[in-house]
């Protein structure tokens, strides 16, 4: 009998591949890449067309050894690497490694792991896509040149240590950006009032909409009373009501981005713990009666199509589970100006028969967590909208009018089984919807609200992810290494859900905007993936992407090397005396800001915190503000007294006091304002403050 070898990625899925195949398959794994550029040098050969110098990785001969045992007993080898531009390049570098003869070799992928998929898979090899692979090499060799051109420049500018990527600084300049928007924002008051009127006995509340040329906007207190007085003797009366009807469409299946947004808004997850729970569930889990079996397809896409089969399953299941008029069969595809990935499909589950019921007591709780959230979004895109009916009311009181309105849940459609983390709340006024034209109603008491303005929100990681999916930078398979990658390098700090630009973060990204802004401009950077998407379609050689790029990128460095000024974070001379051993202490850098260290290390191993005085009194005690650092690195201004006195700011104080309340001013961009913001006193800060 012939013998085959069937060569995965993972170890996880040679158990619930093998089940699949009969005693003449051996399934085994390449356990990830085998082959990749050398973490010693650039790897690239610049003298020959920028060729790839390919190396064995670090401890993969034993594996490459093992591997060429199998192959010297198989017929035939399939490669059944990912399904992506990244398993393509591992199948490739495996038939390199492993010397395999491309007569006896074949490609074959997936998108599911299942006994179908699998067995349906076999019957169609290929060969390698040279144009997956040139896409993934392109992408390699250009991240490696920006990293290994850029990196050691922050070494010799800031410290070592620190790593720049093509991707990853493109992220913490918009991170950086909104921190920006947030420093430089002005709050800005306005109110807003509401009318708790009464109608047979039961009291429900309007909202101020304006007057009859349209809607007013209530910037302050005055304004507000005014207004007020005017209604007060007003009689309240139901000018028009208007009945109607609204929808809610169903969602779509999750892509790679909507379901790291949706997890980290509904479970909490992080992008990389969403991406490792997904990649078990992809994978296999045992399953009483089934064995071990992929309960999601594959969980890197960017495509919402859904296969014929799975289709027709899944119009089964909700018209014998739900009823027939649940099922709808169609799902609001949304457009995008870039290129779809369409030879994937959606994330759903493998099996839609396979309930999160069925399967809860089978799986951790993360896994479980996961999959439900994966399997109801798949039911809810082919079920029918929802729909609501509805009533709005408008109100006069004299030259005023108020808005009131009310829905009413007619038809669950999709929400029977699926409602998203951040949908709005329906709430039901039964006595709003009995209001006809005419009535007369009697005025119980206003309510009134201060408000200001608010800032831009921080980033959260589901937020960032989605600016960079609009906005094209990076794909699926990216996200998440790009956000693990700039938390790890300390250049950015997660508190709660959102991410904040550490002092370390700031200074990276003060000499990529100086120096390399082409590399860190967002409009660069997703053409660059148009570029990819070119070259893997066949239409663009992946090295004439490389030609165009290095030698700009060459000259940006040389002249980042002389130009740029030393940012001196690290040992500055302070004058703060060593308690320990006498020495004058110095400044030094770590992980999560300045701090002092007794120069005598290692005999002496004193430190402390460094306080830069910023030159202003505190408001609270007198004595001096200093720049802090939160445990994460994150800058803000506190008082040198802490913790007597617990005065802090994130923006930085100045020593003028406001010319309207006496309060304290803060800088916001090129704005001094009032840090009461019910004062809202602001003023330009001229050329002549700035160069001070």
């Amino acid at each position: 009998m012939a013998k085959y070898l069937v060569i995965v990625e993972s170890p996880a899925k040679v158990k619930t591949i093998k089940k699949f195949l009969g005693s003449n398959y051996e399934v085994v794994a390449s356990n990830g890449h085998v082959r990749d550029l050398p973490k010693s040098s650039m790897g690239i050969d610049f003298d020959n067309d920028y060729e790839p110098k390919y190396i064995t990785i670090r401890g993969k001969g034993e594996k490459l050894a093992q591997l060429r045992r199998y192959v010297k007993n198989a017929d035939k080898v399939y490669l059944a690497t990912d399904p992506d531009r990244e398993g393509e390049a591992i199948s490739w570098h495996l038939l390199f490694a492993l010397k395999l003869d491309p007569k006896k070799t074949a490609r074959i992928s997936f998108n599911e792991i299942t006994k179908p998929a699998v067995k349906e898979a076999l019957k169609h090899p290929r060969d390698i896509d040279m144009g997956l692979v040139d896409a993934q090499q392109a992408r390699r060799v250009l991240d490696r040149m920006v990293g290994y051109s850029i990196s050691p420049l922050l070494w010799m500018k800031i410290k070592r240590g620190l790593s720049a990527g093509r991707v990853q600084s493109v992220a913490l300049r918009m991170l950086c950006d909104r921190e920006e928007e947030i420093n430089a924002f002005i709050p800005k008051e306005y109110w807003d009032m509401e009318a708790v009127l009464k109608y047979k006995n039961k009291e429900f509340p309007v909202a101020f909409y304006g007057n009859k040329k349209g809607k007013v906007e209530i910037t302050g207190k005055q304004q507000l009373d005014r207004i007020i007085n005017e209604i007060k003797d007003s009689s309240f009366q139901v000018d028009h009501v208007k009945k109607g009807s609204r929808t809610r469409k169903a969602p779509v299946p999750f892509t790679t981005s909507t379901m790291q947004q949706e997890a980290s808004k509904a479970l909490n997850f992080s992008t990389q713990k969403t991406m490792r729970v997904a990649q078990q569930l992809y994978e296999g889990v045992e399953i009483k009666g089934r064995g071990s079996i992929g309960l999601i397809t594959y969980l890197r896409t960017d495509s919402i199509r859904v296969s014929e089969t799975a289709e027709a399953q899944l119009k089964d299941y909700i018209e014998e589970t739900y009823g027939e008029s649940y099922y709808s069969g169609e799902t609001a595809g949304k457009k995008t100006g870039k290129k779809i990935q369409d030879a994937h499909e959606a994330i759903r589950p493998t099996d839609v028969s396979l309930t999160p019921e069925k399967v809860k007591d089978q799986l951790p709780r993360d896994l479980f967590r996961l999959y439900q959230l994966i399997w109801k979004r798949f039911v809810a895109s082919r079920m029918g909208v929802a729909v609501y009916e509805t009533t709005t009311i408008n109100i006069s009181a004299g030259q005023y009018l108020f808005h009131a309105s009310t829905s009413k849940l007619e038809f669950d459609g999709f929400m029977k089984v699926y409602t998203e983390a951040d949908s709005e709340k329906v709430v039901t006024n039964h006595t709003l919807a009995k209001l006809e034209k005419g009535e007369q109603l009697t005025l119980v008491e206003f309510k009134e609200n201060q408000h200001f303005t608010q800032p831009p929100a921080h980033f959260t990681e589901a937020a960032l992810v989605k600016a960079m999916e609009e906005q094209g930078i990076g794909r699926p398979s990216t996200y998440a290494p790009t956000i693990t990658t700039i938390i790890g390098r300390r250049y950015v700090t997660r508190e709660k859900k959102n991410l904040y630009v550490t002092a370390l973060g700031e200074a990276v990204n003060s000499i990529m905007k100086t120096a390399f802004s082409v590399i860190v401009d967002t409009g660069f950077t997703a053409n660059m993936e148009s570029l990819l998407d070119a070259v893997e379609e066949g239409s663009i050689q992946w090295k004439t992407v490389i030609r165009n790029f290095y030698p700009d990128l060459e000259e940006s460095v040389k002249e980042a090397e002389q130009k740029l000024e030393k940012i001196h974070i690290a040992d500055e001379e302070s004058d703060e005396i060593c308690e320990e051993c006498g020495r004058r202490m110095v400044i030094k850098y770590g992980p999560h800001g300045k701090f002092l260290a007794c120069p005598g290390f290692p005999e002496c191993k004193n430190t402390k915190p460094y306080l830069e005085k910023i030159g202003v009194a505190c408001p609270k005690c007198g004595k001096e503000i200093v720049l802090r650092m939160t445990k994460k690195g994150r800058r803000y201004f506190g008082c040198e007294g802490n913790p007597e006195c617990d005065f802090m700011s994130w923006q930085k104080p100045s020593t003028e006091k406001c010319p309207q309340c006496g309060g304290y001013m803060v800088e916001k961009g090129n704005k001094l304002a009032c840090a009461d913001p019910a004062c809202g006193y602001v003023r330009e800060i001229k050329q002549k403050e700035k160069a001070k």
